[in-house]
């Protein structure tokens, strides 16, 4: 994971000595504040913008599954990239130079690398290169590259387009204050803290780290052994926020970041809900294994110098989930 510097590219890890090993996740600095508004450039066009994700992300998986589930794939194609990070950061292999199956390749600009995608958007771009990208295939440009705003955009913004089912609304107004709370909670502790533990530098920032999390998933288990989803009975963002940290604990979490108190495995309720979300049609097919093991484990090699990558653990995402006696209908799409 480096970083461009006045548009050069680093082959830097994350700087924590300055936060006394504490790992500090930086700002996305482009922004989807203008897609789709009546005075903006960025107007809703079928086959217009591109989305760049790695299978392996959890934050580039959010947006993958609302590109799925809304039916966006007619109007917004994808480019996966390499689940192995080297010196020039997350790479766009083509599928016959690609370390796993389901890479792409750059299919619109034929590029190599995310950074030269940063860099053509911004000549003098300082900050990490991360994904997801959401990308106009118009100006040539970034439009955003934070999670938690692209999946919005692909809530409703592209509504009006055919195919896209306007029915399914993961952000209803009625519940947005619950969804903004939950949102914050699991952000916090949840999504940033297993990272918080895994790239630590110190014993104290690590267990700070370790101690928020395990602290969250306590609760989270509790919260969700009263109400099936996590802002009532409504599938709603906040849980596909979450989902993507849960589906990768056990397989990664656990041992590579030091997250091993509980697997998700050992709680009654957020098992169960992990198995739930997991098993409505399509989530599946956006979630691989594979690429996050491999990425996981021989990406970082200051933390698994090895490079070796598990062959465990068995998971078994299919059995049924017994969760049908909360408050809540199955969410049907």
């Amino acid at each position: 994971m480096g970083l461009l510097v006045d548009g050069v590219w680093r082959d830097e890890w994350y700087e924590t000595k300055k936060n006394s090993g504490r790992f500090v996740r930086e700002a996305a600095q482009f922004r989807c504040d203008a897609i789709g508004k009546s005075d903006s450039e960025f107007g809703v066009e079928s086959g217009r913008y591109h989305l760049y994700i790695s299978l392996a992300c959890p934050w580039a998986h959010r947006t993958l599954i609302f590109h799925k589930l809304k039916g966006l794939d007619r109007h917004i194609d994808v480019s996966v990239v390499d689940p192995l990070m080297g010196e020039h950061g997350w790479e766009l292999r083509t599928p016959e130079d690609a370390t796993a199956e389901g890479v792409t390749g750059d299919r619109v600009n034929g590029f190599s690398y995310m950074h030269q995608v940063y860099t053509q958007s911004k000549a003098n771009y300082t900050g990490r290169v991360t994904v997801p990208v959401l990308y106009d295939k118009k100006s040539q440009q970034i439009v955003c590259n934070e999670s938690s705003e692209i999946i919005r955009v692909f809530n409703s913004t592209f509504d009006s387009l055919e195919g896209v089912d306007a029915s399914i609304d993961f952000y209803p107004e009625e519940l947005r204050e619950e969804i903004d709370r939950v949102n914050a909670f699991v952000y916090e502790n949840v999504n940033n803290g297993v990272y918080r533990a895994g790239f630590a530098t110190t014993q104290e920032a690590y267990e700070e780290g370790y101690t928020a999390l395990f602290d969250a998933l306590d609760q989270l288990d509790v919260d969700l052994g009263k109400r099936r989803y996590l802002a009532g009975s409504r599938l709603t963002e906040a849980d596909w926020r979450l989902f993507t940290t849960l589906v990768r604990f056990d397989a990664v979490y656990v041992g590579h970041f030091k997250c091993n108190k509980k697997r998700i495995a050992d709680y009654e309720n957020l098992s169960g809900y992990l198995r739930e979300l997991y098993q409505i049609a399509g989530v599946a097919e956006t979630t691989d294994f594979k690429h996050i093991k491999d990425h996981y484990y021989r990406s970082h090699t200051m933390i698994n110098a090895t490079g070796v990558v598990p062959a465990g653990p068995e998971l078994d995402l299919d059995r049924p989930h017994g969760r049908e006696h909360l408050e809540g209908e199955a969410w049907r799409g």
